[in-house]
């Protein structure tokens, strides 16, 4: 097996047992504007997605614990 090879299957074996993916879709036009967002945040279109995502989720627990 070539080096590439092996570095190829690693890669899939990683991605397979470390990250689930999800698939969503945004209006037309909202795809570019998020990147443009996330690259002059110094980010991936993914990381920010993830931080976002992230964020709202600590936002709305924190919410739900001060109406508890």
């Amino acid at each position: 097996m070539s080096t590439e090879e092996a570095k190829r299957r690693a890669k899939k074996k990683f991605i397979a047992e470390k990250l689930e993916g999800i698939t969503f879709r945004v209006p037309v036009g909202q795809k570019s504007r998020i990147q443009e967002h996330a690259k002059s945040q110094g980010e991936s279109t993914n990381a920010f997605i993830y931080r976002a995502v992230n964020e709202a989720i600590e936002r709305d627990e924190k919410k739900a614990d001060r109406e508890e």
